[in-house]
C-alpha cells in the first residue's frame, strides 16, 4: 500500500468548467523521491493544491488515499496533521505572526495529533535554532513575521526550516526550486536530502527544471502534460527531457494513443 496514491483524479477549479486534471494516477512511497516533470500550464500546482485541499480546486471524479483512509474531502489542516506537507511555489507573507511562534504552534499540532505534550520553550529553542543551522536561516529572523519582506530565497529557505522541523511522512515541493540562484538551490537540496536520510522522508518534487534533479536524486519519474501522466519511469527521463525537450514526450505520447492538447 502505497503511503499517498491518487486514483483517477479529475479536478478543476471551483465554479469553472475547464477540467484542469483528466485521470491522474499517481503514488509517492515514504522514503522514495518522485520526481513530476511537464510544460508551463500541464496541471503540476493544481495536483499539488488538491492533494492539500484547497477549497479554490474541485475534485469531480476520482480519490486520494492517504496510507489507505480517503481523504479528498478533508480539511487541509486535517491533512496537514496527519503527516502531509507542501512547500508552496509562492510562500504568501503572514504580518503581526513571528516565525518562531508560528513553528512553535505547528510543531504542537503535529505533536497534538500524536498523542504528545507540547515541547518545552527551552527544547523548542534548541531544535529550532539547530535547524536553522541546518538550512541556512539566520538566528534573528524567529523574531520577523513570517515571510514579511524576505526575498524568494529566504522564503524557501524558510520552507526547508519548516520540513526539517516537521519531519513529515510525504513532502510535496512545488517548484521549489523557481527563482533560485545557486547557492539557494544547493541549500535547499541539503535540507531535502538530509531529512530523507534522517527521517525516511518520502517526497513529490514538482518541476519543469531538471537541475534540482542533478542533486536531489529521483527514485521514479512521472511526465505530465495536459492534466494525464503520460509516461513514467526512473532517472533516464530526465536526461531524455534534458536533451530532447518535452516535444519528444509529447510525440511518444500521441503515437501511443494520448490525448495530449497541451501545446509544448
Amino acid at each position: 500500500m502505497a503511503d499517498l496514491e491518487i486514483k483517477n483524479l479529475h479536478a478543476r477549479v471551483a465554479d469553472g468548467e475547464k477540467e484542469i486534471l483528466k485521470g491522474l494516477n499517481l503514488t509517492v512511497n515514504r522514503g522514495e523521491i518522485h520526481a513530476l516533470m511537464g510544460p508551463n500550464g500541464s496541471g503540476k500546482s493544481t495536483l499539488a493544491n488538491v492533494i492539500m485541499g484547497n477549497p479554490q480546486l474541485e475534485v469531480t471524479e476520482g480519490q486520494i488515499l492517504w496510507k489507505g483512509e480517503d481523504i479528498t474531502e478533508m480539511d487541509p489542516d486535517a491533512r496537514a496533521r496527519k503527516g502531509l506537507f507542501m512547500a508552496f511555489q509562492y510562500p504568501v507573507a503572514i504580518p503581526g505572526v513571528t516565525i518562531v511562534k508560528y513553528l512553535r504552534m505547528v510543531l504542537n499540532a503535529h505533536r497534538e495529533e500524536r498523542g504528545e505534550k507540547e515541547i518545552s520553550l527551552k527544547d523548542f529553542r534548541k531544535l529550532v535554532q539547530a535547524e536553522m543551522e541546518r538550512v541556512g536561516v539566520p538566528k534573528e529572523f524567529g523574531s520577523r513575521y513570517l515571510n514579511d519582506g524576505f526575498s524568494g530565497g529566504e522564503k524557501k529557505r524558510l520552507e526547508m526550516l519548516q520540513l526539517a522541523l516537521q519531519r513529515p511522512s510525504v513532502a510535496i515541493l512545488d517548484e521549489t526550486d523557481s527563482g533560485l540562484d545557486v547557492d539557494a538551490l544547493n541549500i535547499v537540496s541539503q535540507a531535502v536530502n538530509s531529512v530523507k536520510a534522517e527521517s525516511d522522508l518520502g517526497a513529490l518534487i514538482i518541476t519543469h527544471y531538471q537541475r534540482i534533479l542533478h542533486l536531489i536524486k529521483p527514485d521514479r519519474v512521472s511526465i505530465l502534460v495536459d492534466g494525464r501522466i503520460v509516461k513514467e519511469g526512473g532517472p533516464e527521463l530526465v536526461e531524455q527531457i534534458e536533451s530532447e525537450g518535452y516535444k519528444a514526450i509529447r510525440a511518444e505520447a500521441e503515437a501511443a494513443g494520448a490525448d495530449v492538447t497541451t501545446v509544448v
